[in-house]
């Protein structure tokens, strides 16, 4: 059977960084002390410096909105039509400088093209314009997996494996776009305001054959923690997609993963694993892994520079992890990826690096 390996990754992200003001933001909206000081203590622990958005910041901090152009403005936060039609201008521009960025040396032999994204719908859509962009085949193979939340990549991913198992001389661009920042709430709630506080934009390319370098995409598995389902929702609304992460989410994740870990590594010890591509959702979700699975200091290092550097990105983030694994040489080495998201779910990816 023809193995699909994971070739290379190039990420992008918007100019703007803006996560001294979404805290300060968030901060406003919270009108009791008990509030305040509860997000402040979150907000001291996030272990978050940089969060970059497609909007710019307003430089005053006690202005009548959060960034620079009104979008969102207090007391007048945009429709859902409106974050979709800043998503049309924002989403083709981002994309396009992630698959720049890739280097495809013949982007009309690529044969398949996946895009994901969570936090943004439009037909036609960023497929369509890559196409343009970059010279693709018109008649190239489209897929486009969207609104699975944080683990969407891994399912991405899974799909290319697929795709070149089944048709070893495919080459496919997978692109994974978030610009999370479009779904701000104006809400008092404490478990919603704490959610702003992680999340940011994303993009990340990645190419996808049967080409022996980079990672070797093994295999994949997924673990439905029970009775979680409210811990993580996702729905669209009047003004916009509204998120919340429940604060048991850590917990059910480190439940899931006791329960299904042998399942997850096919029967394989822990100790077998080098390299550990764990979805930053936040630090308390990481310390929540490296607690149930026993791993080794240091072994989320990757996903906690991500978070520090980016934040949360939704499906883009796992991807930002696995391309700082592959500017390095592990060959000879297996890893573990995984992601989190609404279900609750943990998707998982075997891999191993090349010799």
């Amino acid at each position: 059977m023809t193995t699909a390996y994971l070739n290379r990754i190039a990420t992008a992200v918007p100019p703007n960084d803006v996560h001294e003001a979404f805290v300060g933001f968030a901060d406003r909206l919270l009108k009791d002390k008990r509030g305040h000081a509860a997000f402040r203590r979150m907000a001291r622990r996030g272990q978050i410096d940089h969060r970059w958005s497609c909007l710019a910041a307003s430089g005053a901090s006690s202005g009548s909105a959060l960034d620079d152009e009104g979008f969102y403005a207090f007391g007048n936060f945009p429709s859902t039509a409106d974050r979709m039609r800043r998503y049309e201008i924002e989403a083709p521009a981002l994309a396009s400088r992630a698959v720049e960025a890739l280097e495809i040396e013949d982007p009309g032999n690529l044969t398949h093209l996946i895009v994901i994204s969570c936090t943004g719908l439009s037909a036609p859509g960023v497929d369509f314009e890559l196409i343009r962009r970059f010279g693709l085949v018109p008649s190239i193979e489209r897929t486009v997996v969207g609104f699975m939340g944080c683990y969407a990549a891994i399912n991405g991913l899974k799909l290319a494996r697929h795709i070149v198992r089944s048709e070893p001389q495919s080459r496919v661009l997978l692109v994974s776009l978030e610009l999370c920042t479009l779904h701000l709430q104006e809400s008092g709630d404490l478990e919603q305001v704490l959610t702003f506080m992680i999340f940011g934009d994303g993009c990340a390319a990645a190419l996808v054959t049967a080409e022996p370098h980079g990672f070797a995409l093994d295999a994949f598995h997924a673990v439905l923690v029970p009775q979680t389902a409210e811990h993580i929702t996702w729905n669209i609304g009047d003004l916009g997609f509204d998120m919340v992460l429940s604060g048991a989410v850590p917990a059910g994740i480190a439940e899931g993963l006791r329960a299904g870990t042998a399942r997850m590594l096919l029967d394989r010890a822990v100790g077998e694993f080098d390299l550990w591509a764990v979805h930053p959702g936040g630090r308390s979700v990481l310390d929540a892994v490296e607690t149930a699975l026993e791993l080794p200091d240091k072994a989320l290092a990757p996903s906690r520079e991500v978070l520090r550097c980016y934040g949360n990105m939704s499906s883009a983030t796992i991807l930002f992890v696995l391309e700082a694994m592959l500017r390095d040489d592990h060959a000879g080495k297996n890893g573990c990826a995984m992601a989190f998201g609404p279900g609750l779910v943990a998707e998982t990816m075997l891999f191993s690096a090349a010799a």
